[in-house]
């Protein structure tokens, strides 16, 4: 049985719960409130499990109770381990392609805007609402200008074609975090575009953060 350590509303666990439901496996959701007293990724319960201290974590008890942090990691995992459906390109160059506009996404928006750093401006920069907002709506708007010219490679098609993968896993999370903060996509008509394609898809409907079952 694969668990799934995760928070509803983290964009990396909504990563690695489309790639799980993109290759139709099953997993059971082990919940981490990263909000509720001060964090429960802090408590020595969930440190013990993952030092990182963050979620999403994996625990493949079939494969001897092996653990993976890294959202990215996990999911490379599950196409490793688990290579049909394949949700990378089976060419070399199309797969680089696809993984650098993932990680551009992962690794360049996602960590400037995630909750540890916005707390941080908040906490112990004393940003106000008003700035962190400002500073937030930034990084997104650069880094998807980015993306919306990637994405011409794929046309009116998924990045694998007739299906989604690896990137859309990538994608359709940010693309949520943005709205929730309000940021304008009306630049961004391919983007709006893959997500509404990919949200209309059983596997996006079940990962979305709203059919958590510990959606608050």
């Amino acid at each position: 049985m694969l668990q799934l350590y995760g928070y509803w509303r983290s964009s990396a666990a909504y990563r690695v719960r489309i790639a799980l439901n993109l290759k139709g496996l099953a997993y059971r959701q082990v919940p981490v409130h990263l909000l509720r007293d001060g964090g429960e990724q802090h408590g020595q319960a969930y440190q013990a499990l993952n030092p990182q201290g963050l979620v999403p974590l994996l625990v493949d008890d079939e494969g001897g109770g092996v653990r993976i942090a890294q959202s990215l990691a996990i999911i490379e995992y599950l196409e490793e381990i688990f290579p049909v459906p394949a949700i990378l390109p089976a060419d070399p160059v199309a797969r680089a392609q696809v993984r650098a506009l993932a990680l551009h996404l992962a690794c360049e928006v996602h960590p400037l805007n995630n909750l540890r750093v916005l707390q941080y401006l908040s906490r112990e920069l004393g940003v106000d609402d008003a700035a962190k907002s400002a500073w937030y709506r930034h990084w997104v708007a650069e880094g998807l200008a980015a993306v919306e010219q990637g994405a011409a490679a794929y046309g009116n098609a998924f990045s694998l074609g007739t299906r989604p993968g690896y990137l859309e896993a990538c994608l359709v999370p940010q693309v949520y975090n943005a709205r929730r903060f309000d940021c304008d996509l009306d630049a961004y008509r391919r983007i709006l575009a893959l997500t509404a394609r990919c949200e209309a898809l059983e596997a996006f409907r079940h990962a979305a953060p709203d059919a958590q079952p510990d959606a608050q």
